[in-house]
């Protein structure tokens, strides 16, 4: 067999995303290039890696047998140029981090400079819900979450890094007074919620709960940008992080409904296991944040 390299991360690629066309985007190559390395690399095997039924396609058990081996090479190789890079005084390895969907217009700001500073070491970063984000750190499959709600029963540490605030927010057709109003309102106008498992959701969950205020429509979104673009459309209301909807309320296509007992607030937190054994690279990241997360917050987010 002569599979390269770049065979095999392809392939990883292809397995990870069912698609050549996804797989052709996240690795920066043409369609016909990622489809002939997959040829190339099926041709060394017998057996069938990937099969295409009506469009989709799907990696078959051997296939699933060989992207398992094929990432235990992939991530030896990367072993190899840490320590090549280790030997030069350089620091170096991958950091693994995951976010919660809003949390994506927090982490680039308090990771990029951490970077720049350190051009051996390589991000994975994995963005989706509350849930999964807990999941992954509980498992052990990252070195840190970025959450706003702290999860419960978890033996974890912290780094605080800035106050989330959440507030009502509609688009133009939704006008009331400049002043506080009374949260009874919100009984009167369809809702959005976020999915299931998102601290977004759980927020707002607690405050229509505590306030025993009865909705007379809800939507369920499984995003914040879809959650953003439905109250833009007009689809209703929510209750929204303030970090994500700077550019809308500047330029009016959103604005803030001031409620009595709004905005909530939480905490912007980079966790981590208690019992788990930091990289270097990830003992790294801690102390950078430590340093430098005011002089961030002051730089990128004084706006808020």
């Amino acid at each position: 067999m002569h599979y390269t390299l770049h065979q095999l991360i392809i392939f990883l690629k292809i397995t990870e995303t069912k698609s050549i066309t996804k797989a052709s985007e996240a690795l920066h190559l043409t369609q016909p290039a990622v489809s002939i390395q997959l040829k190339k690399f099926q041709d060394q095997f017998d057996i069938p890696l990937t099969e295409v039924i009506g469009r989709q396609l799907y990696v078959t058990d051997f296939g699933k047998e060989i992207a398992l081996a094929a990432q235990k090479i992939v991530y030896e190789i990367q072993a190899i140029n840490y320590k090549t890079s280790s030997f030069k005084g350089q620091l170096s390895g991958r950091l693994k981090i995951s976010v919660v969907s809003t949390g994506k217009y927090v982490i680039p700001y308090f990771i990029t400079d951490f970077l720049k500073e350190n051009s051996a070491v390589e991000l994975e970063l994995d963005v989706t819900n509350k849930l999964k984000v807990i999941e992954s750190l509980q498992y052990n499959e990252v070195d840190f979450s970025l959450v706003s709600l702290l999860p419960e029963n978890m033996d974890i540490e912290k780094i605080d890094l800035m106050e989330n605030r959440l507030y009502f927010v509609g688009n133009k057709e939704y006008i009331f007074s400049e002043k506080m109003n009374n949260k009874s309102i919100i009984e009167n106008i369809p809702i959005i919620y976020r999915e299931k498992g998102s601290g977004t959701r759980q927020v707002m969950e607690r405050f229509l709960e505590s306030n025993k205020l009865q909705l007379v429509k809800k939507m369920e979104l499984t995003s914040n940008e879809a959650v953003k673009q439905a109250v833009i459309a007009g689809l209703g209301c929510s209750i929204m992080p303030l970090i994500g909807i700077k550019n809308e309320l500047n330029n009016g296509d959103l604005h803030i409904i001031p409620i009595k007992g709004l905005p909530l607030k939480s905490t912007w937190s980079l966790i981590w296991l208690k019992q788990k054994n930091l990289s270097p690279v990830a003992t790294a990241f801690t102390n950078y944040l430590l340093n430098n997360k005011t002089k961030i917050m002051a730089e990128k987010f004084s706006w808020l």
